[in-house]
């Protein structure tokens, strides 16, 4: 009984977590202007799926550097 009550409540743990990482969506836009604190996107055909007052977290591309002997 013992074993099967572990099972389950590991099985639920790891469905939870999973459902958690799955909503999370990616979708590269680039900035069409920036005028004072407002910035306009470009996502193309995935702008559709977004609603007014969605969040959304910004992250630029970095280039790396390449260090020369």
């Amino acid at each position: 009984m013992f074993k099967k009550m572990t099972i389950l409540l590991a099985a639920s743990a790891i469905l939870t977590m999973a459902t958690g990482i799955s909503m999370a969506a990616v979708s590269k836009c680039t900035i069409t202007s920036i005028k004072d604190n407002i910035v306009t996107l470009d996502c193309g055909k995935k702008a559709g799926k977004m609603k007014v007052g969605d969040a959304v977290k910004l992250k630029t591309a970095r280039k790396k550097a390449i260090e020369g002997c």
